[in-house]
């Protein structure tokens, strides 16, 4: 007994099956575009974080002008001035960015009150910047060490142990006392 086989579907069913199953993702068409990328790569980083507030909106911003470099990369006769190039991509996406932004500003008949409490005087922190590092020269060495580790590098207390090299009970230790000698800072009750 035979069976009868439609032999044209059956290619045709068959070919996209062969074709996706061997296909190989291309290599990048442009290996002296993936060299200028590693070698200039924090270069532009730098000059995309000029232009943004956020470290990964500069990221990105640099990716997509390199993305428009690499599809214009047979346009650009003189390869020597491709730092120029791809800084004018980076303003021109980021002033593209820019025009779209949502603004959410609307007019209104009256200004809204400011909220109490808002910024305070930027010489006041300054009077409290001064005498807090004032107070804290009066520290001990290893006291003031532990200090400004703790609060003004953020460590934490294993962390400024190890830099220490002393236990993490001992940075607690050093650390409160430091702490309630500041308290009873008279120089700092004045600016409280």
């Amino acid at each position: 007994m035979t069976t009868a086989v439609c032999t044209s579907a059956s290619d045709a069913a068959a070919r996209p099956a062969a074709r996706t199953a061997t296909r190989v993702p291309r290599p990048l068409a442009y290996p002296s575009f993936s060299s200028y990328v590693r070698a200039r790569q924090p270069l532009l980083l730098r000059a995309a974080r000029s232009l943004t507030a956020n470290p990964c909106d500069a990221e990105d911003l640099l990716q997509t002008a390199l993305a428009k470099t690499y599809v214009a990369w047979e346009r650009i006769e003189d390869h020597r001035a491709l730092d120029g190039y791809v800084r004018r991509a980076l303003l021109n996406t980021r002033t593209s960015q820019w025009r779209k932004r949502k603004v959410d500003e609307f007019a209104c008949e009256e200004l809204p009150e400011p909220e109490p409490g808002g910024a305070a005087d930027p010489a006041e922190q300054q009077v409290l910047h001064d005498a807090m590092w004032r107070a804290i020269l009066k520290l001990p060495a290893r006291q003031r060490a532990m200090v400004v580790l703790r609060y003004y590098e953020d460590l934490s207390e294993a962390q400024t142990a190890e830099v220490l090299g002393v236990s993490v009970g001992t940075v607690k230790s050093a650390v409160s006392r430091a702490l309630g000698k500041l308290r009873e800072d008279p120089e700092l009750d004045l600016v409280r």
